[in-house]
């Protein structure tokens, strides 16, 4: 017999959450690795667009964090190829050198000491919608995530490689975890690598259906309460760990070079 049939919404999350945090946990792959994977799902994801766009992690000592490697894309981004750099943009590990307009990072990490991960792609859906200067419109259930949690500069500051651009990004991305920038692309933050994981693949989703959407007709808006409860169930921790797990599987299984042999998820 169920047991379950007339229990209230509250009590209904709050089991699903219990039971989420009992069956996903911390992942056993190293920052490195994450990354390397990250960059793979992010490929495989509509995100490439030749050398453009910067993935970047906190490294272990303040101050520092890793990156890519100027040069290779993000179908060649391994664990072994990752830079680890200074705010300054020095090589303390690895070998090349960093993309130059890393350096709005370093504005973004200094504003924000719960962003522990950065990826700034032009990523197709995001571009074009970012030529129209219209902010990002979140309708859909699926990309609730980003509801009110995307902030839009509308006034392109040109190439991000001064630190004029860096204060600029970093003041207009706010306390949101993503923002929208007109004429250039998109960048999203995430307390871990997961988190900004998904919410990568979430605004070129969510942009791209934007897009499809403004040209069949009007976009309706989501009821403001509902959509900030779709926004906090979807956006806890152990749900960014199950879908990035399940998007690293994938990546592994398509570029099993980008992380050591025997590396497992």
């Amino acid at each position: 017999m169920t047991s379950t049939l007339h229990d209230s919404k509250d009590e209904i999350v709050g089991r699903a959450e219990r039971q989420m945090r009992d069956h996903f946990g911390d992942s056993a792959l190293s920052t490195r690795q994450k990354l390397a994977l990250t960059c793979r799902i992010l490929f495989d994801g509509g995100h490439d667009s030749g050398l453009a766009g910067q993935i970047t992690a906190r490294g272990k000592e303040p101050g520092t964090y890793y990156t890519q490697r100027l040069g290779l894309g993000f179908d060649e981004i391994t664990e072994e190829n990752l830079l680890l750099v200074d705010e300054d943009l020095n090589v303390l590990e690895g070998d090349g050198m960093p993309n130059p307009a890393n350096r709005f990072h370093s504005w973004i990490y200094r504003a924000r000491e719960d962003v522990n991960c950065i990826i700034h792609t032009h990523s197709l859906h995001t571009a074009a919608l970012a030529m129209l200067e219209v902010p990002l419109v979140v309708s859909q259930m699926d990309t609730t995530p980003l509801y009110d949690d995307c902030a839009f500069l509308k006034d392109w500051p040109g190439v991000p490689v001064g630190n004029e651009e860096g204060e600029i990004i970093s003041a207009a991305l706010g306390d949101k975890r993503a923002i929208l920038l007109a004429h250039h692309g998109q960048l999203v933050t995430g307390a871990t690598v997961e988190e900004a994981c998904n919410l990568a693949i979430l605004i070129e989703r969510a942009a791209q259906l934007q897009l499809l959407a403004m040209a069949a007709g009007t976009v309706r808006p989501l009821p403001p309460e509902l959509a900030r409860e779709a926004h906090d169930w979807t956006s806890t921790e152990r749900r960014n760990q199950a879908n990035f797990a399940y998007r690293a599987r994938r990546a592994l299984r398509a570029h099993p070079d980008c992380v050591a042999e025997g590396t497992t998820i």
